[in-house]
C-alpha cells in the first residue's frame, strides 16, 4: 500500500511507535524534494520506489513524503516517519543531510540512508550515483553537434555534485573540440520550471546551442526545442519534451539499488556504506541518443560509454589543474571518490564565475 504526501505525514504524527511482527510488512519511507511528476530527480527516485513494490509485493509497506524543502521541514517529514515506525528511510537531497543525521540518531533501530551526502553513523548511509559519468558524455556528445562552440548548463545549487558535474561536462567536451566553452546560469532551485526555461532562454541568447541542466523540469528542453537548438535530459528520459531538440537523457535508475538495500535490511546484513552507482552497475544510463547523430558520433559515443564502464576511462584522470592554472593532480593521477564527494572547484578553461 501506498500513502500520498499530506496523508502520510498525517497519519506518521498520530501512529505509535510498535514493534513489527515477523509476518509483517516491511515499513519504507521516502523523502523527496520535488514533486514525483516533476518528470526528473524526484520522478525517477519514485520509480524505483515502485521498482521495490513490484519486486517486494506483500513483503513491503512503501511511503512517500514530496515536496519537502531543505530545512525545518525536511526534519519534519523524516521525524514523522521514523514515528509511524518504519524501518528504513531514503532521503533523497543533499540539503536532508543534517536532518537526516539527526533523526537518525535518535532513531538507532531504523535505517537510514541519504542521497548524494557524507554524514554516515551506525545507523545512517549514503548513497548516489556517479552522474559526472553521463556529464562527460554528455560533453562529448554536444562537442560533436555544437556549431557555436557554446554549450549552456543550468545549475541547481553550487554543491559538489553540481559543479563536479558541470567540470564533467566541459571535461568531455573539451576531449573531442579544443575550441568548446561552457557558460553557466545559476537558479538556486531544484524544480522552477518557469526560471529554468528563463535560464535556458538566457543561455541561448549568449550563443549556447546546447543546453544542459541539473534541475529537474524538462523546461530546458522545451525552450531548446522552440528554439531549434539542442537539449539534453536530467535524471529520466525526457525525450518526449523535446523529441527534436533532445540529444540524449542521462538517467539514473535507482531500483536495483533500494532493491539491494532493502534485502539487506531484512536479511539483517546491512552495513553503513558510501555507494557510487554508475555505469557500470548500469545505474547511470544513456537514453535514447538523438537519431540525427551520424553512425560515426554514435559509435564513437558507444564506445566511450563502454570505456568508462569498464574502467578505461576515468572523466577525472590527471593532469587536471583548476581555474587560476594551479595543478590540483599530475597526469595520470585519477581522483578518488572522496575527493570527488568535496569538489568545489572549477577545472582550467572554464571561465564561469564559481558562487559564493
Amino acid at each position: 500500500m501506498t500513502f500520498k504526501a499530506v496523508l502520510a505525514v498525517s497519519a506518521a504524527l498520530m501512529l505509535p511507535l510498535t514493534a513489527l511482527a515477523e509476518d509483517d510488512p516491511m515499513k519504507v519511507g521516502f523523502v523527496y524534494v520535488g514533486p514525483i511528476g516533476d518528470h526528473g530527480w524526484s520522478y525517477q527516485h519514485d520509480q524505483g520506489r515502485l521498482g521495490v513494490e513490484a519486486h517486494f509485493g506483500d513483503a513491503v509497506d512503501t511511503t512517500y513524503v514530496e515536496n519537502v524543502a531543505e530545512g525545518a521541514d525536511a526534519e519534519r517529514a523524516i521525524r514523522a516517519l521514523a514515528q509511524a515506525g518504519h524501518d528504513l528511510i531514503f532521503t533523497t537531497s543533499f540539503g536532508f543531510m543534517n536532518a537526516t543525521a539527526r533523526v537518525a540518531k535518535d532513531y538507532p533501530d531504523i535505517t537510514f540512508m541519504h542521497a548524494t551526502g557524507y554524514q554516515r553513523g551506525g545507523n545512517l548511509g549514503t548513497y548516489l550515483s556517479s552522474t559526472y559519468e553521463g556529464r562527460y558524455v554528455t560533453g562529448a556528445a554536444a562537442a560533436m553537434v555544437t556549431e557555436s562552440n557554446v554549450i549552456g548548463y543550468i545549475g541547481s545549487y553550487a554543491i559538489p555534485e553540481v559543479i563536479r558535474d558541470i567540470n564533467a561536462v566541459y571535461l568531455g567536451a573539451k576531449s573531442v573540440n579544443p575550441d568548446v566553452e561552457i557558460r553557466v546560469v545559476w537558479v538556486n532551485t531544484w524544480f522552477d520550471p518557469a526560471r529554468e526555461a528563463d535560464a535556458a532562454n538566457t543561455l541561448m541568447d549568449q550563443g549556447a546551442d546546447v543546453v544542459a541542466s541539473h534541475t529537474d523540469s524538462p523546461a530546458p528542453l522545451t525552450a531548446a526545442e522552440r528554439r531549434g537548438n539542442w537539449g539534453v535530459g536530467q535524471a529520466s528520459d525526457m525525450s518526449e519534451y523535446g523529441p527534436e531538440a533532445h540529444l540524449l537523457s542521462v538517467v539514473n535508475d535507482w531500483a536495483p539499488y533500494y532493491i539491494r538495500t532493502v534485502q539487506e535490511v531484512m536479511d539483517g546484513t546491512w552495513q553503513p556504506e558510501d555507494y557510487w552507482g554508475g555505469m557500470a552497475e548500469n545505474v547511470i544510463q544513456i537514453i535514447e541518443p538523438s537519431d540525427r547523430l551520424t553512425d560515426e558520433q554514435q559509435a564513437s559515443l558507444d564506445q566511450l560509454i563502454a570505456d568508462i564502464s569498464s574502467g578505461a576511462v576515468h572523466p577525472f584522470t590527471g593532469p587536471l589543474s583548476d581555474q587560476s592554472g594551479t595543478l590540483r593532480y599530475p597526469e595520470g593521477q585519477v581522483m578518488t571518490k572522496e575527493e570527488l564527494a568535496v569538489m568545489d572547484w572549477y577545472v582550467e578553461g572554464i571561465t564561469a564565475t564559481y558562487p559564493e
